[in-house]
């Protein structure tokens, strides 16, 4: 039986969206562990539709900042804070994923991306990391600065760093009984 403070529902309650990171360097070992937790994803037809681009050029890494921020809006200026931003790269899916994701209405290569996120986020959790997964960003303007070509599509960026206090916020989330149902709607 494996200790309760090592369980997976214990990981993921530590999980949370850092926004305030130590300027601590974060050790190449870590991140090569959480890519390797995206390596033994599962995805549709095991197409693997991503890529994820490792951003630790500190003048890169402000850009790429800068990408998720507007003056107008005061949304991600933390994201300056992170000393590492993992952009993912929603590469084309293999042609079996593809038509069934045209048959089925069902965008596989979102969910697979979305599932090979939450590895890399939980693996960098249990290495005492902190993650924010981004999504409101200048795709153009990314696209540019990480000469990713058109077939492919920057989707997310991941800000990665040690949290700047060990305080876990406590989690906001409706009601457990209003997320289920058996057997029926």
């Amino acid at each position: 039986m494996q200790n309760e403070q090592n369980s997976f529902i214990e990981l993921v309650k530590r999980r949370y969206s850092v926004r305030s990171y130590s300027d601590k360097p974060v050790e190449d070992e870590k991140i090569i562990k959480c890519l390797q937790a995206v390596h033994l994803a599962p995805s549709a037809c095991n197409a693997q539709p991503w890529k994820f681009i490792i951003v630790n050029d500190q003048n890169l890494k402000n850009q790429i900042a800068d990408a998720t921020s507007k003056n107008i809006l005061p949304m991600n200026h933390f994201t300056k804070q992170a000393p590492i931003h993992v952009v993912v790269i929603m590469e084309r899916p293999n042609i079996s994923s593809a038509i069934g994701s045209v048959l089925k209405n069902k965008p596989y290569n979102l969910i697979d991306i979305g599932i090979a996120t939450a590895h890399f986020c939980l693996q960098a959790t249990e290495l005492g990391l902190g993650t924010c997964i981004v999504g409101w960003f200048n795709e153009k303007k990314v696209r540019s600065l990480l000469n990713i070509p058109a077939s492919s599509r920057p989707v997310l960026i991941i800000t990665v760093g040690y949290p700047k206090n060990d305080e876990i916020p406590e989690k906001r989330r409706k009601p457990f009984e209003k997320i289920y149902n058996y057997n029926q709607y």
